[in-house]
């Protein structure tokens, strides 16, 4: 017969822990410090109930827990087995201590970092307003989304920006809130072409969409962009949709030519292709009214256009917008449903009434003002103190500036120079794909001061007196 062991401890009836729980930490005790043996049959439930003077449901709940918890086997009419458990007590879990004494900003770029807006000037407690408003009057729009497409409310916001803002007349049912530009362009890609498929891409551009295309399977042709924008593509392998940055290219930041938009038209027309519009920073154009889309031109017969938040709102905000033609849109819906590629529903509501307010308006005049500021104190800089180093174009738009450098600099060294002074500085030659050579620094000015900035420009001139000395 297996031996019975003996129990002896006290509870403490004045503690917060309940008497079940005193039990149970007893008997872990016992039985990590081979107090108890693996076999051992503990006391009945009445037995221990009498000896500790409390209820028989109190230790019931005790040998139960155990028993969940890996200490007993419970056996019907044998009573309850002590398994092998030695060692098994978890320690007390300590949270790791911060390498940090003081916890940095969250989120803040570095100073010149391309394509970064200031969220200092958000406004925070509108949003919060709003936020509010939309949780009174209609918290089910927070949770519960509806269209495969995004909110309703929203997409009617957006048809009605994209009519006033760039000319595109459309219908909220063609409109598409996506997870952020790489979202709709993911959309795109997965819904007008199959692996082994050519995809037009500008080079120079945005390096990361290539290696997106890439890793889809599909096969990226290179675009050489010339004073009139992106080439079209040549040869007899016509790629099967070809993304464009017309009304402002990244990186180099000119405008396509009204001739060059239409024979892009015409060769999608041609040749049953599409064309992607990225119209990532439409935003920020600082003189004269903006530049109509080029799917403004095209009616959208051939062209899906695509819009960002991710520019007014930070990254983080993860909301952006395709635009797609009518004989499209089923294609589309049936892509979005099988991979299931749905934009975050919370905050879609709140942007939606955001738009209606006209706070959204309010907080991207207030921002074009600041930044247009931010560029001309930069452009000023730029022309007056480094004229030895580089030439910039002044493109009146965008959110950064690229500057050409001298033969005798090189964009990587200045780069690597200023990372290890807290600096961001884009090499112009990382955006090439293909062929071809560039040199030149991609100077982003949105999302800091110009006492920021005036700090970062004598790192900046630093640099480049030291890569001239080590020439």
């Amino acid at each position: 017969m297996k031996q019975k062991p003996s129990l002896t401890f006290a509870l403490d009836r004045s503690s917060d822990t309940p008497l079940f729980e005193q039990i149970c930490q007893a008997v872990r005790k016992m039985a990590n410090s081979d107090g108890l043996k693996k076999g051992e049959i503990l006391p009945a439930t009445r037995e221990l109930s009498a000896d500790l003077g409390v209820s028989r449901s109190t230790v019931i709940a005790a040998y139960d827990q155990l028993v969940a918890e890996g200490y007993l086997l419970g056996k019907r009419g044998a009573g309850y087995e002590v398994c092998s458990v030695a060692g098994l007590e978890m320690n007390k879990l300590q949270r790791p201590k911060s390498v940090d004494t003081q916890p940095a900003e969250a989120g803040r770029p570095l100073p010149f970092e391309p394509s970064q807006p200031d969220m200092r000037i958000f406004p925070y407690r509108s949003w919060a307003k709003t936020l509010s408003r939309v949780g009174r009057t209609n918290p089910q729009s927070l949770l519960v989304g509806g269209s495969a497409f995004g909110n309703h409310d929203l997409r009617c916001a957006i048809a009605d920006h994209v009519l006033n803002w760039r000319g595109i007349s459309v219908s909220p049912e063609q409109v598409i809130v996506t997870s952020g530009a790489m979202g709709a362009l993911e959309a795109c890609l997965r819904t007008l072409s199959k692996s082994g498929d050519g995809v037009g891409v500008e080079d120079p551009g945005y390096v990361p969409l290539v290696r997106y295309i890439q890793a889809m399977g599909l096969r990226p042709q290179f675009l050489q962009v010339d004073d009139e924008g992106a080439e079209l593509p040549k040869g007899t392998s016509q790629p099967k949709l070809t993304i464009l940055t017309p009304s402002h290219q990244y990186p180099l930041g000119g405008t396509m030519s009204p001739q060059r938009r239409l024979e892009y038209i015409k060769w999608a027309d041609q040749n049953n292709t599409w064309i992607v519009e990225d119209d990532y920073d439409s935003e920020f154009r600082f003189a004269g009214r903006p530049i109509p889309a080029m799917a403004g031109t095209d009616r959208l017969k051939r062209t899906i256009y695509i819009g960002t938040f991710s520019k007014l709102f930070s990254n983080a905000f993860r909301l952006g917008y395709a635009v797609v033609p009518e004989s499209l849109v089923e294609q589309f819906h049936n892509c979005i449903d099988t991979f299931s590629m749905k934009a975050g529903i919370m905050p879609q509501q709140i942007l939606a009434e955001f738009f209606e307010s006209g706070e959204f308006y309010k907080y991207l005049r207030r921002a074009r003002r600041i930044y247009a500021e931010r560029r001309d104190f930069l452009l000023h800089r730029l022309g007056s103190d480094f004229a030895d180093f580089g030439t910039f174009t002044d493109n009146q738009a965008g959110m950064q500036i690229v500057f050409h450098l001298q033969a005798d600099l090189k964009d990587t060294t200045i780069s690597e120079l200023a990372a290890k002074e807290g600096v961001a500085l884009h090499p112009l030659s990382a955006s090439l794909s293909g062929e071809g050579q560039l040199n030149g620094l991609i100077l982003g000015y949105c999302a800091h001061t110009r006492q920021e900035m005036e700090a970062a420009l004598l790192v900046l001139r630093s640099c480049f007196k030291k890569a001239q000395r080590a020439n």
